[in-house]
């Protein structure tokens, strides 16, 4: 009996250290990123990609976890980034950490006035409730030259830039460990969240609602709930798209088509899972760049480029749509679908 149980364990040991390997290897791959890639590759593709990637995780725990549709995290996004702006001018002595956390509480409230709704509507109206918070803080920051500090030019950028703790972040270095760090760090506490009991009961609405109630889930205080911690991230990662990447912003920055981005993110990446948000963001990060690359290769610059931006944009749109049918669950699940084959097909790549 005891050879049998030592045969049983071993296999599991061993994958138990492979996963152990395979994390310290990432960990320091992740790490060491800023010393093997260009500036470039930081400032124009990794930093964008890990805060897409943030956005992306914040909507996926309403729309993914507990079932909320929303089209308005490019709204959230900005009160993110225009509270981070006013507090750091207003109160030159809070740490710009300190800064990020206020600016997400205070986006999180934001969330839960525009989700009071979805205690009576659901579905498309739902929607529409959501779209009006983009609408509303578009006019609002724009109307009243406060919030922008009067600027001409009707944008916000930090005054003292981008210091942490009186350390200078502004290099290519020092945003990609304040973005590394903030992300990494709400990716942790999403991981958590979503196997509390809280997560559950955000998956008992999404499944069911009604049922949820009769079981005794606090129906309208979990959706509040997941709209505040939609929110609060949403808002932190809306400051470090403008501070940490665009290093100034304005309203445009976060417009409609923010919020679709964001949206198709959780839709190419999957619904309901935290590397989702991660997959979503490197597809869209990654594949304008790759059709770029292709098009210049194929056509040797002869293509207008505004002709090879729309082509760009049918052939996204074609893959959204072809996501919809064929795999609605997303990347994740394709992934997933595969790496279960291949179980199937090899079991003995397990031990």
């Amino acid at each position: 009996m005891s050879e049998i149980d030592l045969r049983i364990a071993a296999p599991v040991n061993g994958v138990a250290g492979l996963r152990a390997a395979g994390l310290a290897a990432a960990t320091i791959l992740i790490l060491a990123a800023p010393l093997l890639a260009s500036e470039y590759w930081i400032n124009a593709i990794i930093v964008p990609f890990l805060i897409l990637s943030l956005a992306g995780l914040g909507l996926n725990l309403l729309t993914g976890y507990a079932g909320q549709l929303s089209l308005g995290a490019g709204a959230f996004m900005m009160v993110g980034a225009y509270a981070t702006f006013s507090l750091q001018l207003r109160v030159p002595d809070l740490p710009l950490p300190l800064a990020l956390v206020v600016s997400g509480l205070i986006a999180a409230a934001v969330g839960v006035a525009f989700g009071i709704p979805s205690t009576r509507i659901k579905g498309f109206y739902l929607i529409v409730s959501t779209l009006a918070a983009q609408f509303f803080f578009e006019w609002l920051f724009l109307k009243f030259p406060w919030f922008y500090d009067g600027n001409s030019s009707a944008t916000i950028s930090l005054p003292r830039g981008l210091t942490v703790f009186g350390l200078n972040a502004e290099t290519p270095h020092g945003r990609y460990y304040l973005t590394l760090g903030a992300v990494a760090l709400i990716t942790l506490l999403s991981f958590n969240l979503v196997r509390s009991q809280t997560g559950r009961n955000w998956m008992a609405i999404r499944d069911m609602d009604t049922a949820a109630a009769v079981i005794g889930v606090p129906v309208t205080r979990a959706k509040l709930q997941a709209f505040a911690v939609s929110s609060f991230i949403l808002g932190i990662a809306g400051a470090l798209w403008a501070f940490a990447y665009l290093g100034s912003a304005s309203v445009q920055s976060f417009g409609l088509s923010r919020s679709y981005q964001v949206l198709f993110i959780i839709i190419i990446g999957g619904l309901g899972t935290i590397r989702g948000a991660y997959l979503g963001a490197a597809f869209v990060s990654l594949l304008p760049l790759a059709l770029d690359w292709l098009f210049q290769h194929l056509f040797s610059g002869h293509v207008d480029a505004g002709l090879l931006q729309n082509i760009q944009k049918g052939i996204f749109g074609l893959l959204i749509m072809w996501f919809l049918v064929r795999e609605p669950e997303g990347l994740a699940r394709l992934l997933g679908i595969r790496l279960t084959a291949r179980r199937r097909l090899f079991p003995s790549s397990q031990n």
